[in-house]
């Protein structure tokens, strides 16, 4: 996988440039959830408010920038737990709010692995990035709507986020096929 060296690594980023990376990521998810991957740099652009140039600049390959975009959504995924179970009226809402996000992040990251097919090494650590994110997050998720009795205990993280993505196979190749319904489906299957 290769990095981009802007020039300030070990220098924090500012607080309007944290936000504008922020917001051209943000855009380039949205435009690959409807249009896939391989979507034009023209279209990131203009969801995003910015010239083609600031994309190039901050992501001069379009698998940097699909990296980005894919580690961007994992951090996502992984604060919207805490947050969610924090302000949802149950730890049942909050868990199916945040799988609601996770199938977000699944459409989104369709056409990462061909991009990367050629990087095993990096593939396999974006891979170890997103279970150390996103396990315990749905752990904590699970455990507080079992510890309130909404939903069974004896389900593992792993094997829900594994079945959420199994389910989301095969969506973008049939129109018919409705990936979100089943999600829910199996979501509110789990209740007690």
């Amino acid at each position: 996988m290769r990095v981009v060296d802007n020039g300030d690594e070990g220098r924090p980023k500012r607080a309007d440039a944290r936000r504008n990376e922020k917001t051209l990521l943000d855009a380039a998810a949205a435009v690959f959830v409807t249009s896939g991957v391989d979507a034009p740099v023209r279209d990131i652009a203009a969801k995003a408010g910015v010239g083609m140039g600031t994309i190039y600049r901050h992501f001069p390959t379009r698998a940097d920038l699909i990296i980005a975009v894919y580690r961007h959504q994992v951090e996502a995924c992984a604060e919207a737990g805490p947050a969610l179970l924090a302000a949802s009226a149950s730890p049942h809402a909050a868990l199916a709010q945040w799988i609601d996000l996770f199938v977000d992040f699944l459409v989104t990251k369709h056409g990462l692995a061909g991009v990367l097919q050629q990087d095993n090494a990096g593939f396999d650590t974006l891979h170890a990035y997103f279970l150390d994110r996103l396990v315990p997050v749905c752990t904590q998720l699970l455990d507080a709507a079992a510890a309130a009795g909404e939903i069974r205990s004896d389900l593992q993280a792993y094997e829900l986020m594994r079945g959420v993505g199994n389910l989301c196979i095969g969506a973008e190749t049939d129109s018919r096929y409705d990936a979100r319904r089943l999600v829910e489906l199996l979501i509110a299957g789990l209740r007690r």
